[in-house]
């Protein structure tokens, strides 16, 4: 009886022992798992934590980029303003036949300007014509006449390429007069965009001017103190002559919003009545009576008096017609 019990206990420690192991077994193997899946967890988080640092360099490498880009673009802005002239002269020109004014509009522009005005100058001269022969007359001309202030870079010369214009050819070779007078209207504002794009960076202010006029005796040092007299730099545009587009100065920071409104309604208007639009547009308040703004603007425009330019040609641009108007404040 007692070797019975003493069995039965022996058996019952064994189940208990057994049961206790398979207990641990699978436990160990829980916990091997557990194990497992945090090392996995852990090698998880190691990538992560990997690519957000490359992330993170690629990021400061891009934007350590970006200054550098900035720097650089804020540099060159403040070497070309600091090789920015004050005025930008613009002439553009097309072939008049047998008919030149452009020689004696130079020599009068260039010759009345003192030697320190040349020099914080630039005259932009324009060939907006495809003929090669006349475009090579013209560079010959200037090269010859003006090669102390070509030499100097304070006279410039530039050719504008025909694929620049949209296709108004058929209207160049119409019957219609109309229809060639509209073709030469809409090429002479075009003419004028181009010029002043170009212009731009080149001086703190554009002077518009044209290929048959005089100047004024001092009339960039006249230009020059009107300016500085002016109480208010809030102005749109100064003209120094009443003639179409003559002697008109912008400011060349305004020059991009003046030649988006002529791209616009280039097929609409001369650049001259555009001009009168864009102050219109400008200068007029919200709800105000077009008559009441109109007259009101007769007051706030800003002339100087007397003009400063006279015009001189009397063979148009346009072919086979003539003009006589004269500035009568010369």
């Amino acid at each position: 009886m007692r070797t019975r019990h003493v069995n039965l206990l022996i058996t019952l420690i064994a189940v208990v022992l057994f049961s206790f192991s398979c207990f641990c077994i699978s436990r160990m193997t829980q916990t091997s798992n557990q194990l497992t899946n945090c090392r996995n967890h852990i090698s998880e988080f190691k990538e992560s934590i990997l690519r957000l640092k490359n992330k993170t360099e690629r990021n400061r490498q891009e934007l350590l980029n970006a200054f550098k880009e900035m720097k650089l673009d804020i540099s060159e802005k403040e070497r070309d303003a600091q090789n920015a002239v004050t005025f930008a002269l613009g002439i553009s020109t097309v072939n008049r036949g047998n008919y030149s004014y452009l020689k004696q509009t130079l020599t009068s522009i260039l010759s009345r300007m003192t030697l320190p005005e040349e020099k914080d100058s630039v005259v932009i001269v324009s060939i907006a014509d495809s003929n090669e022969n006349y475009v090579k007359s013209v560079v010959d001309m200037i090269t010859k006449k003006f090669k102390r202030q070509v030499t100097s870079g304070s006279l410039e010369v530039i050719s504008i390429p025909a694929y620049f214009y949209p296709n108004i050819s058929h209207a160049a070779r119409s019957t219609d007069d109309s229809e060639k007078l509209e073709s030469w209207r809409i090429k002479q504002v075009l003419d004028f965009c181009f010029l002043m794009l170009y212009a731009q960076p080149k001086a703190m202010y554009y002077l518009q001017l044209e290929d048959d006029i005089l100047a004024n005796k001092m009339y960039l040092t006249k230009i020059t103190d009107f300016i500085h007299n002016i109480t208010s730099n809030n102005w749109l545009y100064i003209e120094f002559s009443v003639l179409g587009f003559i002697g008109k100065l912008f400011k060349s920071e305004d020059l991009t919003d003046f030649v988006r409104f002529f791209l616009m309604f280039y097929k609409d208007k001369p650049i001259d009545l555009l001009l009168g639009d864009i102050f219109l547009v400008k200068m007029c308040t919200p709800g105000e009576a077009l008559e009441k703004c109109i007259e009101r603007n007769k007051h706030i425009r800003i002339r100087y008096k007397p003009s400063l330019f006279q015009h001189v040609g009397i063979q148009s641009s346009y072919p086979g017609r003539e003009q006589y108007f004269k500035d009568i404040y010369y």
